[in-house]
């Protein structure tokens, strides 16, 4: 069996462009890595999750309760680790790095419900998709911690730039600040491994915050039955 390293983070802390550095990383020292992210969106199984970021279900993230926007996401991860990765899961040395997983449930859900329901919802998520669906449980969660509001900021721009339009999460300022909060508290009660992705108000830079994920990273995988 290979290992599962997810790379989570709030909308605009730099996900897809770290994981794709650290996959080039881990080939250059000889490793067989697979790159996956959530969602897929080339797949017919996203559909629910495209409907509602695109707010056919609402105009506001509230507007779909926190157990059922899960369930949209986790199905999606299911139909991708049977139709996609799981042969390259099952080999051995094997790394797979997902942008988001699981723990996305559990930021962005956590962030409509009431703060005494925190707990049972990840409770239900973990066993839901780990247990009930049946996908890997990560080896480890890296949560690239960025200010909310450095990662709004990083968002606009990236949407002036492209002309991309925003979803219904990127669109949401409070949103994203509660968010924030659910994930800084999930990393805690989860054991994810925190990489501090600014200094002051201003973001580190790409360079750095690979440096900061590679050097976590190799060490997971070159000491056996060592998490991070």
């Amino acid at each position: 069996m290979g290992k599962l390293i997810v790379i989570e983070g709030l909308d605009g802390s730099g996900k897809s462009t770290q994981t794709p550095i650290l996959a080039q990383e881990l080939k250059n020292q000889g490793r067989d890595v697979m790159v996956v992210s959530f969602p897929d969106y080339g797949s017919e199984s996203s559909a629910l999750v495209r409907m509602y970021l695109s707010g056919a279900f609402g105009a506001h993230p509230d507007d779909v309760g926190a157990y059922a926007a899960a369930s949209f996401y986790a199905v999606d991860r299911y139909a991708s680790y049977q139709a996609g990765w799981r042969g390259f899961y099952e080999k051995p040395d094997s790394v797979v790095l997902a942008t988001r997983y699981t723990s996305s449930n559990e930021i962005h859900q956590l962030a409509k419900l009431p703060r005494d329901e925190w707990d049972a919802f990840i409770r239900w998520a973990e066993d839901y998709e780990f247990e009930k669906l049946g996908i890997p449980r990560p080896d480890a969660v890296l949560y690239l911690d960025m200010k909310y509001e450095i990662a709004a900021e990083l968002v606009g721009k990236r949407s002036e730039s492209t002309g991309q339009r925003r979803d219904i999460h990127e669109a949401d300022a409070a949103y994203m600040e509660r968010c924030h909060k659910a994930a800084s508290y999930a990393a805690d009660r989860l054991g994810w491994h925190t990489i501090v992705c600014y200094e002051g108000r201003q973001p580190l830079s790409k360079e750095e915050i690979a440096a900061k994920i590679l050097e976590k990273v190799t060490v997971l995988l070159d000491v056996p039955g060592k998490g991070i």
